[in-house]
């Protein structure tokens, strides 16, 4: 019960994020819309799991004492080696979906320096 519990909180930060990040990607392109789909669900459930992530590390810290026999040994924590591969992942998932937005054409201000040649 208290897993389901736990995975019900996680279910409402993912569905948070994925409204989150729906409303920034309202104006695309219906072409582009099914390709976002599936990049918003994954680039929700990453964000949600690397804040699990981070509170295990934050708890437990970066290094894990792993027995051996009748000793141990210290190695990097198993939620650190998960945390650093995911949020490159996360940023890459991120990356391409905001790669889906229309670019913004930049449009320079007149200061009126060609009118001023132009009346030359």
């Amino acid at each position: 019960f208290v897993a389901r519990k736990k995975q019900t909180e996680k279910d409402k930060r993912i569905n948070a994020e994925i409204k989150r990040l729906n409303k920034i990607l309202k104006d695309l392109p219906e072409d582009k819309q099914s390709i976002a789909e599936g990049l918003i669900s994954e680039a929700a459930f990453m964000r949600a799991t690397l804040e699990d992530l981070k509170d295990d590390i934050n708890e437990n810290g970066v290094v894990d004492e792993m027995p051996q026999g009748s000793y141990s040994i210290k190695r990097e924590s198993p939620a650190v080696k998960t945390y650093n591969t995911m949020v490159q992942r996360y940023n890459g998932t991120c990356k391409e979906i905001f790669n889906l937005l229309p670019k913004e054409v930049v449009v320079e201000e007149d200061d009126g320096f060609e009118a001023f040649i132009g009346n030359k």
